[in-house]
């Protein structure tokens, strides 16, 4: 009995791996979708949203291990710039009081509850080394992965790659120097003096925390303004914030008015205006504002005005480049942005953007706004799968018998599938 049962174990395991190696050479290496969306932070969760509701088959892929890492990333002390009441995305609320403003972690958090409760298809641990064309769709390499699809969202924000200049090398390698994507917290520091390079949102913020530290802090940088009035008084948020937020941020700074127009060109040079920190603040608190740093001098960081400032720790608040290398398309502008249309990338029809700085308006990076931009993004998908399968439906009729053709149900454009 026991020889019999052996050799049914032995059976079992031979049926198995034969299977498996069924499986490994006759299962296509490369996935098909009918879209792809390449990043799973709010701006693709917002896609993935959309896209859920027509039943097209696609795929989110994220390089970060978890959903919300990119949040989880930052400086331990960050709190958003708005409100819960802003921070929801389409279809599920910020959980919290409405206008608290909630820390980095609970953002976190929240992208990755919003991502299990619509079940959106995010594949974390991918990171996309190349897009290109083959024929009428598109192909996206991750490693030894590859996908292909007739559309592709790039849902990423621009702040990817650092950007710290040349001469940051010439400092003495005794200074502690950081970008502020890579700082955390006070006890990555050494003592002595910190030197904030860049005077926008974050150069502010962690300033306020080294000042506040026991560090002796100068700020140094073009000042790109602030807005007018305090965000954490109760008079803002209920009378100021809804304007500021729903019509001036939405629809009055956008690329279909002057105002906006001329506001994106500033913003995407010189940055974003303060939100929480303002020049009165930092100056009580001690923050001391210097000129722009424009090099170096005996390893010591040197400003404008020909000064020279003895710090031991220099955090390079100084901005990220698109981090787009990896499409291999002819899109870009001479500056390296992509070229498009509030996203829609009419020289690559099939592709499109949704995150980018100012792509839109001016809300279009922010929590509150992203989601217009999604959806803008998700009808011209609709569209376009809709005429292409009108197209194929014709095909199909003019080659059917006219029997065949009186009972043959008409297939929908949205029926998800796994081949185009």
């Amino acid at each position: 009995m026991k020889n019999d049962d052996e050799s049914v174990v032995r059976i079992e395991g031979l049926i198995e791996e034969g299977e498996a190696f069924r499986r490994l050479t006759t299962e296509p290496r490369r996935k098909h979708f009918d879209v792809i969306v390449v990043g799973g932070g709010q701006a693709g969760l917002s896609v993935g949203y959309y896209l859920k509701k027509l039943g097209l088959n696609f795929v989110i892929l994220d390089a970060s291990a978890r959903i919300g890492d990119a949040w989880r990333k930052r400086w331990d002390s960050l709190r958003l710039f708005t409100p819960a009441r802003y921070n929801g995305l389409d279809g599920m609320p910020f959980p919290g009081p409405p206008h608290a403003f909630p820390t980095k972690d609970e953002m976190a958090d929240y992208l990755e509850r919003y991502a299990a409760h619509f079940q959106l298809p995010v594949k974390n641990g991918v990171r996309v080394d190349r897009l290109s064309r083959e024929g009428d769709r598109y192909l996206v390499k991750a490693g030894a992965l590859e996908f292909e699809a007739a559309h592709v969202v790039v849902a990423m924000a621009s702040y990817q790659g650092r950007k710290v200049p040349g001469f940051a090398k010439e400092l003495s390698p005794e200074i502690v120097q950081l970008h502020s994507s890579e700082y955390k917290r006070l006890s990555q520091l050494k003592p002595g003096g910190v030197l904030l390079v860049g005077a926008a949102n974050s150069g502010a913020e962690i300033a306020m925390e080294t000042v506040t530290g026991g560090h002796p802090t100068w700020i140094s940088g073009r000042d790109p303004g602030q807005v007018p009035f305090p965000i954490e008084k109760p008079w803002v948020h209920f009378f100021i914030m809804p304007f500021l937020f729903r019509v001036v941020f939405h629809r009055i700074l956008t690329v279909n008015t002057p105002m906006g127009r001329k506001v994106r060109a500033r913003m995407l040079t010189a940055g974003s205006p303060r939100i929480r920190q303002r020049r009165t603040d930092l100056v009580q608190a001690g923050v001391q504002r210097v000129d722009r740093m424009v090099g170096v001098k005996d390893g010591r960081p040197m400003l404008a005005d020909g000064r020279t400032l003895d710090v031991q720790n220099i955090i390079w608040c100084t901005g990220y480049d698109c981090g787009l290398s990896w499409i291999d398309l002819p899109i870009f502008e001479n500056n390296g942005e992509p070229r498009h249309r509030s996203g829609l990338v009419e020289s690559e029809p099939g592709l499109y953007f949704v995150g980018q700085h100012f792509q839109h308006a001016m809300s279009s990076t922010m929590i509150h706004g992203v989601g217009r931009d999604a959806s803008r993004m998700v009808g011209v998908i609709k569209e376009r799968w809709a005429k292409r399968g009108a197209a194929r439906s014709s095909i199909t009729a003019s080659t059917v018998p006219e029997a065949s053709q009186t009972t043959a149900p008409p297939a929908s454009p949205f029926v998800a599938h796994t081949s185009p």
